[in-house]
């Protein structure tokens, strides 16, 4: 997945100061080439010339006193190229490395300085260096920090306020999990303020995880977590002037405990911020300026949605909070399901008048580049195939319609990092049957810069035909299509009986069925389950996230637990039909959300299913957290009989089958108590399974040593014994 000079999905769409962890990779300014970190240095690659040069030494990145280089982990460099910002020395926060250490490379002089000198190592995050290129800004221990570059001195902006409960400038665990929010401040363009987020926890209870493997005594590790049913973290947007560390604090209406602010950024200039504002619903959106100077607010659009609304993280992987504005700031664009499909429109600075720009019946996957010069948005989608991705164009002013980027001969899943001039991208493709490729391509001939690196001409029809997965649709009884896949096994017998496998996540989080290289594969399984003579296969029922339209995705609205098991098990049926699949050798699998799918389906369906395998699931859905079991199920103090008729553990007493549950004693996504009281009702029932706890193992179960190979020798053990591969 990995091309020289570039690693897939590294570069960032935007330049600036700002140096995120895991970018490893930047565009230049003029979008004629790229920045890279490698081998210890900083190498700039021309994509006109095809020629790279050492940007930065190791030697340069060398700090005095020291035999070793800095490890780049992230990278930025100012407006005017005269400095350059280095994130190294990181550590993991929940899911991300997002704390370390900062350095400033002055690259006229040479001279390397450490940022929060006088700070505990590894605390720093989200160093930005201000517009004008004098001053950075960081947050340590929940703290909004500026720096004068010159003289070095640090001063606090918000020190009467951070504590672990009131954080400023970055967020708690649900925010980062639920909106993608991490980086919680910016810089004004005038570089006179910085704009943050705080977030009180106060009145948010602690969830308790116990260790009780690093000490003697076990001790407690709290997060702070809200539960559904629970009020948010309230939150607040305020700007702080850099010289007088005093706050003005904006005026968003509504009680901040009963709403979010999950976008924010400077509208264009230094006196207005815009926001967006969701109420806890999530079913409600209004985008308001908010004045910086006097905190006066103005709502100037408003959305609704009977089920919910998705804010921008659910469909790209950049920070949430950005905006693409036009016409030097008069318009800006929205992405919105308003007509029933994922759109893009043009909406004025007013929000008075908007422009569909993206027509049609289909979704837009992502927003890709918006070239203003040539008049044209980017974006990926796929109109005729839910289980592929291709990059379209289409004209801004919404008169045009889309045209297809990618080549036709390249069926399958495409991804684009383009450049900010329009002119350039790095491409990566695979499908079912093609190893991820890598090009970088002109646009928009699509035409590739290297022809040896020419995607086309490395797909192989010959593959295709003898590769053992395909792709198929089912129909329900119910008259629900599902796209599917299905992985037969070698030397496939089709007057023979083969144990079947399905694999499942089936809730809005994601999609299982997608053309891309690796599908058919079970990661958990040790050898290869296809020559071990199984049927693998996977489907996408109602509710997952596919590009068919609201109504496929948000039909799922106070149902999760209920139309995903059901459409799962119904598919299911069709599929026992036919001739050679084994009706006694039926088994399931899934984690997270594909987990408690799972248990639904042995506990709802145990005539179909006779044995499944279940890692980290939900069992009670009363006890994750508030921002996603909200958005998708509503409020438990409204509708809580939707709660527990989607929840595995209400079922638990029908289980019939054999029954293998996994979780990590160290979940902080999804506890560890979800375990204990689904093990309480079926020890109640006297319903016997085998489980397995991992001490202090987190929700990917993977720290310590030999983990992951002790849970895929367990995986594939139990399904051998219970679901016995090969042909009868």
């Amino acid at each position: 997945m990995f091309r020289k000079l570039l690693c897939l999905y590294a570069i960032l769409l935007a330049i600036g100061a700002n140096a995120q962890p895991g970018r490893s990779s930047k565009w230049a300014k003029d979008g004629n080439g790229y920045y890279s970190a490698e081998q210890q240095q900083i190498v700039k690659f021309d994509l006109i010339t095809q020629q790279a040069h050492v940007m930065v030494s190791k030697d340069v990145l060398t700090p005095k006193g020291s035999t070793k280089p800095l490890e780049v982990k992230d990278f930025s460099f100012t407006d005017d190229q005269k400095k350059l910002l280095i994130f190294t020395n990181t550590k993991r926060v929940w899911r991300y490395e997002t704390k370390g250490d900062y350095w400033i490379l002055d690259l006229t002089t040479k001279e390397l300085k450490k940022l929060g000198a006088s700070l505990p190592e590894s605390s720093l995050m989200f160093a930005k260096i201000s517009p004008d290129g004098k001053k950075a800004a960081y947050v340590s221990k929940n703290n909004v920090y500026v720096e004068d570059l010159t003289t070095g001195k640090p001063k606090v902006l918000t020190s009467t306020n951070g504590t672990k409960k009131l954080i400023n400038g970055t967020f708690d665990w649900v925010y980062e999990e639920e909106f993608g929010c991490r980086d919680g401040f910016r810089w004004s363009p005038d570089s006179k303020t910085i704009a943050y987020w705080q977030i009180d926890a106060n009145t948010i209870r602690d969830f308790y995880m116990i260790n009780n493997t690093d000490s003697t005594y076990s001790f407690v590790v709290p997060v702070e977590y809200p539960k559904v049913g629970e009020a948010p973290s309230a939150c607040k947007v305020g700007v702080v002037d850099v010289a007088t560390a005093k706050t003005i604090w904006m005026k968003v209406p509504g009680d901040s405990r009963q709403n979010y602010i999950p976008r924010m950024e400077w509208a264009g200039n230094s006196n207005e911020l815009i926001l967006q504002q969701l109420n806890r619903k999530q079913n409600q959106s209004k985008l308001m300026y908010a004045n910086a100077k006097t905190g006066a607010v103005n709502t100037i659009y408003e959305e609704t949605d009977e089920a919910w609304i998705d804010i921008r993280s659910r469909w790209t992987d950049d920070n949430p909070a950005g905006w693409e504005w036009l016409s030097g700031g008069k318009e800006f664009v929205w992405v919105s399901e308003k007509d029933g499909w994922r759109h893009l429109f043009r909406v004025s600075r007013d929000g008075k008048s908007e422009t569909l720009i993206t027509k049609g019946n289909y979704d837009v996957i992502t927003p890709e580049q918006i070239d203003e010069s040539t008049g044209y948005v980017y974006f990926t989608a796929s109109p005729t195939n839910a289980t592929q991705k291709y990059l379209y164009r289409t004209k801004l002013d919404g008169t045009g319609e889309a045209e297809r980027v990618s080549p036709a001969i390249e069926e399958g899943t495409h991804d684009y990092q383009i450049s900010p001039n329009g002119k350039f991208a790095y491409h990566s493709f695979s499908n079912y049957y093609t190893i991820p490729a890598t090009e970088w391509v002109s646009l928009p001939n699509h035409q590739p810069l290297n022809e040896k690196d020419d995607i086309s001409k490395k797909i192989d029809p010959a593959k295709k035909k003898n590769s053992n997965v395909e792709f198929f649709k089912v129909t329900t009884e119910d008259g629900v299509e599902m796209d599917g896949w299905i992985a037969r096994p070698k030397s496939f017998d089709p007057s023979k009986k083969y144990p079947i496998v399905f694999y499942v996540y089936s809730e809005p989080a994601s999609q299982t069925v997608i053309d891309r290289y690796g599908v058919g594969r079970n990661g958990l399984y040790i050898g290869n389950m296809a020559e071990d003579g199984y049927i693998y296969v996977s489907l996408d029922n109602r509710g997952t996230p596919a590009p068919k339209g609201r109504a496929w995705r948000k039909s799922i609205y106070r149902k999760i637990g209920l139309i995903n098991t059901h459409d799962q098990a119904m598919a299911a049926k069709k599929i026992l039909q036919w001739p050679y699949v084994d009706n006694e050798r039926v088994a399931v699998h899934g984690w997270s959300g594909g987990g408690s799918c799972t248990l639904n389906l042995m506990f709802q369906f145990p005539e179909i299913y006779k044995t499944g395998i279940s890692v980290a699931a939900v069992a009670n859905q009363l006890e994750y957290d508030n921002i996603y079991q909200e958005r998708y199920m509503g409020l438990p103090q409204e509708n809580k009989e939707d709660f527990l008729k989607g929840s595995p553990i209400t079922y638990a007493k029908n289980l019939k089958g054999n029954l293998l549950y996994i979780h990590g004693t160290g979940d902080d996504n999804v506890h560890y108590q979800n375990a204990e009281l689904l093990l309480n009702e079926l020890i109640k029932h006297n319903r016997q399974f085998q489980y397995m706890p991992y001490p202090n193992r987190s929700h990917g179960i993977y720290e310590g040593e030999g983990t992951r190979a002790h849970l895929n020798t367990l995986f594939t053990n139990y399904l051998k014994k219970h679901c016995p591969p090969g042909a009868k």
